[in-house]
């Protein structure tokens, strides 16, 4: 997975006329730091504020959309729990666990590129994302009352 750099993050803020404040960095510094995890924003706030003590819950949520729209990073919206945060701007495939709520990274093929499908049907992608939902390995393996789980056997690795 290639992980963004907080150097190349500075980069991209100046490129783009952003400022470069102690909150901005605190909170690049969380989101580097916890990209793995997809953190949601109070994770991200809780890790800032160990850098920006006046740091507030709000500033992270419009950094965070700032940084989204930018292109920075990808926002992950979820119907029933926190929208995450994904430093990962790579094609890929988000594997979300139904019982602990872990996203991990998978990586795929190319796909069909954005500029063939508004070539073909007029539609113009904007943005893309894909999930798999099931059991990460670690909650197959502590409740094999899961779908899926192997009772019994070790699992593959």
């Amino acid at each position: 997975m290639q992980m963004i750099t907080r150097e190349r993050l500075i980069r991209q803020l100046t490129e783009r006329g952003l400022k470069i404040t102690p909150q901005r960095l605190a909170i690049l510094d969380a989101l580097i730091e916890n990209g793995r995890l997809h953190p949601g924003a109070y994770l991200i706030y809780e890790q800032a504020r160990k850098k920006a003590k006046h740091l507030s819950l709000s500033t992270v949520y419009a950094t965070l959309a700032d940084f989204s729209r930018q292109g920075l990073i990808k926002s992950l919206e979820f119907d029933r729990v926190e929208n995450r945060y994904d430093v990962n701007l790579k094609e890929h495939v988000n594997l979300v666990c139904r019982q602990c709520g872990k996203i991990e990274d998978y990586s795929i093929p190319p796909s069909v590129e954005p500029k063939d499908v508004a070539r073909k049907s007029g539609f113009m992608v904007t943005d893309a994302r894909m999930e798999y939902y099931g059991y990460c390995r670690d909650c197959l393996a502590h409740r094999p009352d899961l779908p899926g789980a192997q009772k019994g056997q070790d699992r593959a690795s």
